[in-house]
């Protein structure tokens, strides 16, 4: 495989993981807005629906962050391993260190170093079944 065919197929893997970000997030939103509103009529609590809402989607949100990371990572490394990507990369995941720690904060109203590690798919799990009045694991 020749250099030019391999930087070809990286930004591709690249394009695919922001195209799988993006998804992620349309099929979250739609996802909860359904499951909010089947919770508002289930219980007619507006809190409840919106509760589910914010800490589902938000979740979404966060599983989003993590997966155009790891996209940033190929095309950065695998593409244009060049001193200034690299530095580019650095700020972009310090933001979205920043937009997630932001996040988990605002769903679980605790700092994440006060709890227990979770990722955004566990975190949009649990809001689900919480509305659903499933048991959680713990």
């Amino acid at each position: 495989m020749n250099e030019q065919t391999y930087t070809e197929a990286m930004t591709f893997v690249a394009m695919v993981f922001e195209a799988l970000a993006a998804a992620v997030l349309l099929i979250g939103l739609i996802f909860f807005a359904v499951s909010s509103l089947r919770q508002w009529i289930r219980t007619r609590s507006g809190q409840s629906a919106y509760r589910l809402m914010r800490q589902g989607f938000g979740g979404v949100l966060l599983l989003s962050l993590e997966i155009l990371v790891a996209g940033d990572l190929i095309r950065t490394v695998a593409v244009a391993p060049t001193l200034d990507n690299v530095i580019v990369l650095g700020i972009i995941v310090l933001i979205r260190t920043f937009l997630s720690f932001s996040l988990e904060i605002e769903i679980d109203g605790v700092p994440p170093w006060r709890k227990a590690l979770v990722s955004g798919a566990s975190v949009a799990t649990t809001a689900q079944r919480k509305a659903n009045n499933e048991p959680t694991a713990t």
